[in-house]
């Protein structure tokens, strides 16, 4: 941190201490310059005198009123310019205690709106000009009489340009925040909306296999005869369990959907299978894909197999939009022991080199890839190729893990 900056911060964090060093300064400054004889036909004596008691009273009152300008600056400044006009009137030869009416219109001009800056400064340079013009010992005319006409526009001017500054830098950092909030409430938008397509992801494949259980249950119930009474039963509780559960099942999605949200659909829920026909629609939209599978065949589970099309279908569009027209694009889906890997990888190639290198950095898409691998357990690994492209690597379980990385039985 340099001295500067140091400086401010201890200013803001003991502003009256700061204010007393500023009235000691003004007050030596005051002490200095009551030393300096002027001469006004010639020339300015520097010659050594002594202030008077009262002049040397009216600069101390001064100097310590602007210890309290923060917490009461509108009475600081009646103070202080009292005290001028009064050392305007007797003061022979004067002494510079308008310079504490100075700092405190200032003060003033910097902690109020322009219209009462406007107001107050040329109220105060009227009182102490024309105080000093009118009963003063010094012609009308005298340099020190438009001295303090200047001096106190100055402080004025200053004070308004240091406020309009703050306001400035105010609004540059509320519009910041305000952009901030905003990212962040679009990202929570974004995420809740791919919470939601799960959930209907979830009911699709649940609700197939729970409506196959229930349809099984009723055909056994009519089927078999041996202990035909206790089977029915059983097959009947079955049923109606099922039934409840599909019942639950679709009552706790239609609260996650919104009024106007379509239908839910009656096809089966994607998965690999479609894996040839998901890569054709992107092929037809002028992608270059090249396909590898090593998974022998491996019989999915239903949400695991649901993800793994998910994934690749969102790591396929985001090539499409970010790496450009002329990028290749690589799927390979891998059974590795217990788990199932999908790596999509890209060159790429192109104009859009924009998108984020990690998935915190934005890109929703990536996020909504995060939810599915996290439901799973499994990890998903995503950031920038060496030489250039985007690499996608998921790790799927294909077995449902409780947090502690055993199984639930």
């Amino acid at each position: 941190m340099s001295t500067v900056a140091r400086a401010r911060c201890q200013a803001k964090a003991h502003p009256l201490a700061m204010d007393a060093v500023l009235a000691l300064a003004v007050l030596l400054c005051m002490v200095a310059g009551s030393f300096v004889e002027p001469r006004h036909r010639d020339s300015v004596s520097w010659a050594l005198r002594t202030p008077d008691p009262l002049s040397l009273l009216l600069m101390t009152l001064g100097a310590a009123a602007l210890v309290f300008r923060r917490r009461a600056p509108m009475t600081v400044l009646a103070v202080t310019g009292t005290l001028s006009v009064i050392e305007s009137v007797t003061g022979d030869p004067r002494t510079p205690v308008a310079m504490s009416a100075v700092v405190a219109l200032y003060t003033v001009a910097s902690t109020t709106d322009r219209p009462t800056t406007w107001r107050i400064g040329l109220l105060t340079m009227a009182v102490l000009t024309g105080s000093a013009m009118a009963a003063g010992p010094l012609p009308w005319y005298a340099q020190e009489n438009l001295g303090i006409l200047a001096w106190t526009g100055i402080g004025a001017t200053a004070g308004d340009a240091v406020r309009s500054r703050r306001a400035f830098v105010q609004a540059i950092r509320e519009r910041a925040e305000k952009a901030e909030r905003t990212r962040e409430e679009e990202a929570r938008r974004r995420v809740a909306e791919e919470r939601l397509r799960i959930a209907r992801d979830l009911h699709d494949v649940v609700a197939h296999h729970i409506a196959l259980v229930n349809v099984q249950a009723g055909v056994a119930a009519h089927v078999m005869d041996k202990r035909p009474d206790q089977a029915k039963e059983a097959l009947g509780h079955v049923r109606e369990a099922s039934r409840s559960a599909l019942n639950e099942l679709r009552a706790t999605v239609g609260l996650l959907r919104q009024s106007d949200d379509p239908a839910a659909p009656t096809e089966p829920a994607p998965g690999l299978d479609r894996l040839d026909e998901l890569t054709g629609t992107f092929r037809n939209a002028g992608l270059h894909i090249e396909v590898a599978r090593a998974d022998q065949d491996t019989t999915l589970p239903a949400a695991v197999d649901l993800a793994a099309y998910r994934i690749i279908q969102e790591a396929l569009t985001n090539v499409q939009k970010h790496a450009g027209p002329q990028a290749k694009a690589e799927v390979s889906v891998v059974r590795v022991g217990p788990n199932i890997e999908i790596t999509v990888l890209d060159d790429g190639s192109g104009e859009h080199e924009d998108r984020p290198a990690h998935e915190d950095g934005g890109g929703h898409g990536l996020l909504g890839m995060r939810e599915r691998v996290t439901a799973l357990r499994g990890t998903l690994t995503t950031g920038p190729r060496y030489g250039g492209g985007f690499r996608v690597h998921a790790i799927l379980p294909l077995k449902n893990r409780t947090p502690t990385g055993e199984d639930p039985a």
